[in-house]
């Protein structure tokens, strides 16, 4: 029965109904999945390599001064100065993921931090306090 499948499969009763319409009409290749839905991508891959390099140079790169994080609606402001092409949050976000960037939480660093003078105190300076 429809509402046993559609309960083992977790749909929802009309999408069986929309199954076997379709099935009948064309048998197992109307069944076919054709792909993601969604629309297409507004950013070729050209462009979207341009915004990961924009993204990797930083926020201060780009006239966001106040801190050194990207927010949703940053990039979202880049994308449009950079490409003319408007996105929401959550497609700024969705976009971020298919380009294989994840939301986390930032390392808290100041700006004008000296990595060499760093690598420096950990080679020499610790190891002497710590005897």
């Amino acid at each position: 029965p429809v509402a046993e499948i559609a309960r083992r499969l977790r749909v929802s009763s009309n999408a069986v109904y929309v199954w076997r319409r379709r099935w009948r009409a064309g048998g197992s290749a109307a069944l076919v999945s054709k792909g993601p839905g969604g629309s297409v991508c507004r950013l070729d891959e050209q462009r979207q390599a341009r915004l990961a390099h924009a993204l990797e140079e930083g926020p201060a790169a780009h006239g966001f001064d106040e801190d050194q994080r990207w927010t949703l609606a940053r990039v979202a402001d880049l994308i449009a100065r950079l490409f003319h092409v408007r996105y929401t949050l959550r497609g700024v976000s969705y976009l971020l993921h298919r380009m294989g960037f994840s939301p986390q939480v930032p390392a808290h660093r100041a700006v004008e931090r000296d990595e060499e003078a760093i690598v420096t105190w950990r080679r020499e300076v610790w190891p002497a306090g710590k005897r």
